[in-house]
Order: C-alpha cells, then structure tokens, then sequence
C-alpha cells in the first residue's frame, strides 16, 4: 500500500484533543502541510465531546437551579413549582459539545489541515496507517508525528464498570435523572465537579476517597475549604477509606470500604461514579512499529523538547508525564510545532494553572505551601477571606479565600491558591505576576477596580506584605 504525494505531510498529529487539534493550527500557521487523525466521528477529544467543555454545561445548569431554589427569595425574586428537567439539560449540554466541535472542525478548513477520520497506528517510523470504520486504510507518510491521543477513565481491577449503574465521568454526562443517592469514588477533580452537579438539582451525594484529603494534589488548604462547602450542600465524606467491592443488585449498587481502623463501611446507592483519575490511552497506536518507548506507567517517553526516542516523533498531553489538563496540552502542542521551525519557546510547567470548576471555584499556581515545606524554603503566607469583600457579599458568595505564598527574603510570589467565585479567571493575574517574577508587594501597589473579586487577591498580597491587608 503506497503513500500517494497528496498523503505526504510536514506533520501529522494524531488525536484531535485540545493539544492535538492546536498544534495542528500553529503548524498551519508556521506553514508546515498538517494532517491530523482522529477516531472519533467528532473532532476535539475528551475535553470537547465528553470532558472539560460537557461538565461546564451542567455545571453551570446545575449553579442556575440552585440558585433559583436557595438564593433567588433572598434577592427579591419569588418562584413556584421549581423542578429539575433533566432531559432538557442533557440536551443543552449536547448542543453546547456540538457548537464547540463544529467550531474545531471550521478551524481545520480554515487552516487547510486535512482531516483523516480513523484509527491512526504506526507502520514505520514515518508512516501512520489511519484504518477506517467499514475496515479500509490509507498510509499518511510524514517528516515529523506527534502523539497526542489523550487518556481514559482509570478503574479498579475488582470493578466491573456496566455503564448504567457503575459508570465513569463519561456515561454520567448523559444521565436522564437524578439519582436518589449517587456514590462517587474518588475525591479528585472529576469526582467532585460532576458530584456536585447532582448534589445541586438534588440528589444525595457520598465521596469515598482513599487519601485523608480531598483534591490532594493542590494546595491542602483548598481542599479542606472545598470540604466545608460541599458539605453546605449535603455532600458526604468518607476519606482514608479504601474502597474493596463495587456490586450491583438490579437497580441498586453496594460499596463496601475500609476505614483507617480496618472496619468496613458500607454505601447503598442507586449509581456509583468511578473516578480515581486518568491513564494514558496508547491503544492501536502500534508504538512498537515504529520504535516508540511506552513506560510502565503507559506514558510515552520523552525528553525536555517533547521528543521520543525516535527524532522524527514527538509525544504531548495526557500520553506523557506531567498534570493532565487541557490548556497544559495546548502549551505543549506549540512548543513542539514552534520548534520544528527553529524557534525557541519555553514552558514553565510550575506555572501551568490548575483549576476545580465546582461552586465555589478551586484555582491554584505555583507552588503549594506543602512543597516549600517540603523543600526547605523560607516563605511567608497572606490570605484574605471572600467573606471581607464587598463584591463577595453582594453577589452572596461568602465561602472561600485568597492564599499568597511568597518569599521570606524577596517578597517573589511562589504560589498563589484561591477558592471563591469565578476564581478560574481570576487565576490568570497570579500566572501573569509569577510569569514576570512579580513580588507580593508589586501586586499590592497596582489599583484593581473596586468592587471586584480581584480585590481579594490584592488584599491576600497585602497580608503576604508585612500584614498590611486593609478591609479586615
């Protein structure tokens, strides 16, 4: 099967996820000739079609309702016979996903990349066989390749996942009902996100986590405050508890766990969501063709410039080492496009935010204060709570709090933990600060209109400045 000039690329990306589909446009952009290739019908990955851009939908739809139930007496605003219509919120959430996956496959015909629709494996180290779903095959050769195929759902040996009763962060996104009691698995970013979609419209939610903290990974003050606020909602926690059977009996669903002192406890529900995280999906790639190094963890291997083992293949995203989000993907995507072109970008992973969209929002950059513990850093901490702000207070949004971290000596800001209202946006100011080598004080100095949210992160930079902070 030979490789016709009109399949011959400067580049081809397979997988069409954030990072994937935005190198493909940079490449486009740089003039390079780019083919991309994807599995699915749609374009756009895990975070498009079932991912980040799905679960922004109900959660905003599920921050409408609770809104309108709890808050909207308080502002003058009188409703009768509030109900939940969960059909109708599916339905918005698939149009919001088509919009946003028509908007990607505009951006391919924009840019001129050809899209491949099929699985992409490797045949050699310059050729990528894309096998189509009535089984026929084309061969795509190419001067470079990047692997961005993305990850999946991680499971539990012992958990047989049935997609109806026992599901993944995947088959919750189209639930047509609210469950009575929904049972979530893991106390991370996912779990907690879709968890609190159904603990808004009303279902009794549990959280069953293995670590003695919720969002372990982000600063521990910020899963502690998520905590106190979930629970606002009637979300039970079950933490240092590990999780030894998942059993469905026609509707119903048992977890059996653990505790810290060896005694089991026991869940009854009528849904369980596994989400313990993600792993690296590799599958049909056929690596091995083309030389390629899979790890024991099933990342695949590269070097400081993104590259695999082989010069011509590079790898980026959710396949390789390092946090697994989108935008981190994208910084990726473009660093190694923009190389191949003989420029010189950067990425400063320690400044790649990390963000938890439940209400109150969960945002962080840099470092947490448990790593200056733990490296022996002298810092000092500022914060400052939404409660003292006015625009906190007039919008009804009192939980939550600003965290600076700078340096004992210089006063450079090291990490900056928020968790509030719209503290996603808020973030980027910490990211421009620290990108900028920024100092608390220099934040401290610069007007921010008032009244905002962004007060706050100015006032947690004033506490960080000799306690200088004024509205409290």
């Amino acid at each position: 099967m030979g490789v016709t000039k009109s399949n011959m690329y400067d580049l081809i990306v397979i997988g069409s996820g954030p990072g994937g589909y935005v190198s493909a446009i940079r490449a486009a952009q740089l003039g390079l000739k780019t083919a991309i290739v994807e599995k699915y019908p749609t374009l756009g990955g895990t975070c498009l079609n079932v991912g980040c851009i799905p679960s922004k939908a109900l959660l905003d739809s599920s921050e409408h309702y609770h809104n309108a139930a709890h808050a909207f007496e308080s502002h003058g605003i009188d409703l009768k016979e509030l109900k939940v219509n969960m059909p109708q919120m599916i339905k918005r959430k698939t149009e919001v996903v088509k919009q946003n996956v028509d908007g990607i496959q505009y951006l391919m015909k924009k840019n001129k990349i050809d899209v491949h629709q099929g699985i992409g494996s490797f045949v050699d180290k310059t050729t990528v066989r894309v096998t189509k779903g009535d089984g026929s095959s084309e061969d795509l050769s190419g001067k470079h390749i990047i692997i961005a195929t993305g990850s999946k759902p991680a499971g539990l040996p012992f958990i047989k996942l049935d997609k109806e009763r026992i599901i993944t962060s995947t088959e919750i996104l189209n639930l047509a009902e609210v469950p009575k009691h929904l049972i979530v698995i893991g106390g991370g970013v996912i779990g907690l996100e879709l968890g609190s979609v159904f603990a808004r419209v009303g279902a009794k939610v549990s959280v069953v986590e293995f670590m003695d903290s919720l969002i372990p990974t982000m600063d521990r003050t910020m899963g502690k405050e998520l905590q106190k606020s979930l629970k606002k909602l009637g979300v039970e926690f079950y933490l240092k508890h590990k999780v030894t059977a998942v059993e469905r009996n026609g509707d119903e669903v048992t977890v059996n766990a653990d505790n810290s002192k060896g005694e089991q406890v026991t869940l009854k529900g009528d849904y369980v969501l596994v989400s313990i995280g993600r792993k690296p999906f590799t599958e049909g790639l056929n690596a091995e063709a083309a030389g390629v190094k899979i790890n024991e963890r099933g990342q695949v291997e590269v070097d400081e410039h993104l590259k695999t083992n082989i010069d011509s293949i590079y790898a980026i995203g959710d396949v390789v080492k390092g946090a697994m989000l989108a935008h981190k993907a994208e910084e990726e995507g473009v660093f190694v496009v923009e190389q191949l072109v003989g420029q010189k970008p950067h990425i400063n992973y320690l400044l790649i935010p990390n963000v938890v969209y439940t209400w109150p929002e969960v945002a962080g950059v840099g470092y947490t204060e448990e790593q200056l513990k733990d490296k022996g850093m002298a810092y000092k901490t500022g914060k400052f709570p939404f409660m003292a702000s006015g625009r906190a207070r007039a919008s009804g949004d009192l939980d939550g709090l600003v965290k600076v971290l700078a340096d004992a000596k210089t006063d450079e800001i090291l990490g900056v933990h928020m968790i509030g209202p719209r503290v996603a946006d808020m973030i980027a100011e910490a990211v421009v600060a620290m990108e900028f080598r920024a100092s608390a004080e220099d934040i401290a100095r610069m007007s921010h209109a008032h009244p905002t949210y962004t007060e706050v992160f100015r006032e947690a930079c004033l506490a960080a400045t000799d306690n200088r902070a004024l509205h409290i």
